[in-house]
């Protein structure tokens, strides 16, 4: 996406970079927008500012609640359990009857449209551990610009582990898909793995300009973003970038990083007239892209299976720990990503396990010999028991 922006705007972006008071900090996007050429190349770099600006909005008009005692603004819910799990879709998928069907959560289901304005928890107890997921406000055109309860929406499934996207069969699915989609795109949340990902962490004054990448860049030089952060006024932080950078992508993460979250489509009401045929145009669009779960929250046909698509799609592993000299190891595992070494779970336990560590026993089915002796970078698989010793 390549943004072509003129000296000018440039300067101003750093204006707004500099700037910490809200309202101040408002009218200065604004002046940068007027400062953007209007074409294609800016499209994406205008709709990331503009939903800064209903954010920022937000914030303002959230003050103001406080001081009247009315306040109950929540962009996101804090994490429980060993994944938090985004419901998003338009109105009248069945978010509300999916969260009542698979968790303890108490929802309003109401035939009217828009009924949910604030997020809704609930629990889904998967094996021995537990899913939250969270119903969040139904999403529109125009939503990622700030329309309705947008920005608190795209919040929840940037915080969130991964996204449930739920479609309605009794309507045209794959309409509802690609504005779900776009929606999130715009707010710079994907739903398929990016080729490159750039992290700006900016630094205090003085700190200097440390560029790490693990990839490479395509088009450009250490030398030209280190040469373009200056030009917006970035000369102190850290740059990660990894997979396949242009120095658009640099640029763009300048504005704000792009994410990913795993996705799962929950495709509802299998049970009304046409859900096959719906079914099959969805099917065909996705490819076999993204996993779909065909289910009826009437019937409760399909719901068995959301657990174990989730579980798999999000590439988790369950880590049990027993204690030295002990016999018995916990029931409640450590959840990790796949991939996760020793190291990592004696971090997740403790900073002090990591810093000190000496050695791990490993008790697991693939191994010839349980329990085994590793070091720190032995690689864990799910269902393994480890015990760690420190020095």
């Amino acid at each position: 996406m390549p943004a072509n922006l003129p000296p000018d705007a440039r300067k101003k972006w750093a204006e707004v970079e500099a700037t910490r008071n809200p309202r101040e900090r408002l009218q200065r996007m604004q002046e940068f927008l007027s400062l953007v050429p209007k074409h294609k190349g800016t499209a994406k770099t205008c709709a990331y500012v503009r939903k800064q600006m209903a954010t920022l909005r937000e914030e303002l008009e959230e003050k103001k609640r406080k001081k009247t005692g009315k306040s109950a603004f929540k962009l996101f819910l804090e994490k429980e359990g060993a994944a938090q799990i985004a419901l998003i879709g338009v109105t009248k998928a069945g978010k509300s009857s999916l969260l009542a069907a698979v968790t303890n959560a108490k929802v309003e289901i109401s035939p009217n449209p828009y009924t949910t304005r604030e997020l809704v928890p609930g629990t889904l107890a998967y094996k021995d551990i537990q899913f939250q997921i969270i119903e969040a406000p139904a999403l529109r055109e125009g939503s990622a610009e700030g329309r309705s309860w947008g920005l608190k929406t795209l919040a929840t499934a940037r915080n969130a582990d991964g996204v449930v996207l739920v479609v309605d069969l009794s309507q045209n699915p794959v309409d509802q898909l690609s504005l779900i989609v776009n929606e999130m795109e715009k707010a710079r949340i994907l739903i398929s793995k990016p080729k490159a990902r750039v992290e700006i962490e900016r630094r205090h004054m003085g700190a200097g300009l440390r560029i790490i990448v693990v990839g490479k860049l395509v088009d450009c030089t250490f030398k030209e973003v280190e040469e373009l952060l200056k030009r917006y006024r970035v000369p102190d932080g850290v740059v990660k970038v990894s997979g396949e950078a242009t120095l658009n992508d640099v640029e763009d993460a300048i504005f704000e990083s792009t994410v990913y979250k795993p996705a799962v489509i929950v495709a509802n009401k299998t049970d009304v007239k046409g859900a096959d045929a719906n079914l099959k145009l969805l099917e065909a669009y996705v490819d076999n892209i993204l996993p779909i779960i065909a289910i009826s929250c009437k019937t409760r046909e399909g719901l068995a299976r959301l657990g174990d698509v989730l579980f798999e799609t999000l590439d988790i592993i369950r880590i049990y720990t027993k204690e030295p000299n002990e016999k018995v190891f916990s029931k409640k595992p450590f959840t990790l990503k796949k991939g996760a070494t020793v190291y990592d779970l004696a971090k997740s336990i403790h900073s002090d396990f990591s810093k000190k560590f000496s050695f791990a026993k490993v008790w697991a089915r693939r191994l010839v010999f349980s329990p085994q002796k590793v070091g720190s970078t032995f690689s864990l698989e799910d269902g393994d028991v480890v015990e760690i010793h420190v020095r």
